[in-house]
Parts: C-alpha cells; structure tokens; sequence
C-alpha cells in the first residue's frame, strides 16, 4: 500500500511540475532576436519578465516594453508599460502588468548608445 501511495505521490508531483512550466517567446528582427521568458507560468497581475537580447553589439543599450491588448466590444484598451532593467550581459528584466487572460501584443524598445533604435514584436497568451 505505501509503494502505490509513493507512485500516486510521484505522478501526481510530475503532473504538477510539468503544468509549472516557464514560458519563453522569441521576438526577431533583421538586426537581433530577443528571447523574452519568465521563471513562472504566466497569469493575470504582476510578471516579471526576461528579456535576452541576442546580438552582443546590443547588450549595453536601453530596453523599454510594453504590453497592450487592443479593444474590444465591450472592453477598453489596456496597457502596461516598463523600462527594463539591466542585469548584465544583455539580459534585461521588467515587471508588467496582465491585467485579463486572453492575447497580449508585446513590443520591446532597444534604443543604443549611439542612438540608433529596435522594435521588435510579439505576443504572449495567458
């Protein structure tokens, strides 16, 4: 009985962990891709996102993203805006703000030391 107790505890651990599993989305561009991740699933309210950029030549420049979902019959137009913040090695992280569940379009602002600026789209569902 304790054996078939342990295997259902096991499954039941599995089938848990593999519902946990972090999301993780590439936006491209002709000059770089960002991987934009998170450690958590992604849900309504607060997330924190990672945002990787892939070309070197672009790790030391500003990063901005936003999240909006267009309107709707019946529903506003809503936004969540934030500057990410570097972590080093061009990895970037900011909060934002999933206020429903449904599609989110994401566009990420790269604006480099010399001025020149990326817009790189995606979009996310929770």
């Amino acid at each position: 009985m304790k054996t078939v107790l342990k295997l259902f505890m096991l499954v039941l651990l599995g089938v848990s962990l593999a519902q946990a599993a972090a999301f993780e989305r590439v936006a491209k561009s002709s000059a770089t891709d960002v991987v934009v991740s998170s450690q958590k699933p992604l849900s309504t309210g607060e997330n924190t996102l990672q945002l990787k950029i892939q070309n070197p030549s672009y790790a030391d420049a500003t990063v901005a993203i936003k999240v909006f979902m267009p309107a709707m019959p019946g529903m506003p137009y809503m936004e969540s805006t934030a500057d990410a913040v570097d972590k080093g090695d061009g990895t970037f992280e900011a909060d934002v703000n999933l206020s429903m569940g449904g599609t989110w379009q994401v566009h990420i602002f790269i604006t480099t030391q010399d001025g020149q600026k990326l817009r790189l789209k995606t979009s996310l569902n929770i």
